[in-house]
């Protein structure tokens, strides 16, 4: 499947196909988004939502350790 970038001029829109990025592009790109989003993230107190999810996802792990 091509991946393709739209871009708009004077209205219309062209696609044309996106560049491949290399490794070290994508682990620069990642890189900044961890630091960007880390900060933020570590800030926030996870909700009781999540609580639950993880304390149902420990439990589904303990039930298959047993089962095994």
């Amino acid at each position: 499947m091509e991946h393709l970038a739209t871009d708009c001029l004077g209205g219309s829109t062209v696609e044309a196909a996106m560049p491949a990025l290399n490794g070290e592009t994508r682990s620069r790109i990642g890189q900044g988004l961890r630091d960007a989003y880390v900060e933020s993230c570590d800030a926030q107190p996870i909700t009781d939502d999540q609580v639950q999810l993880l304390l149902r996802l420990r439990q589904k792990e303990r039930d298959r350790r047993r089962s095994a």
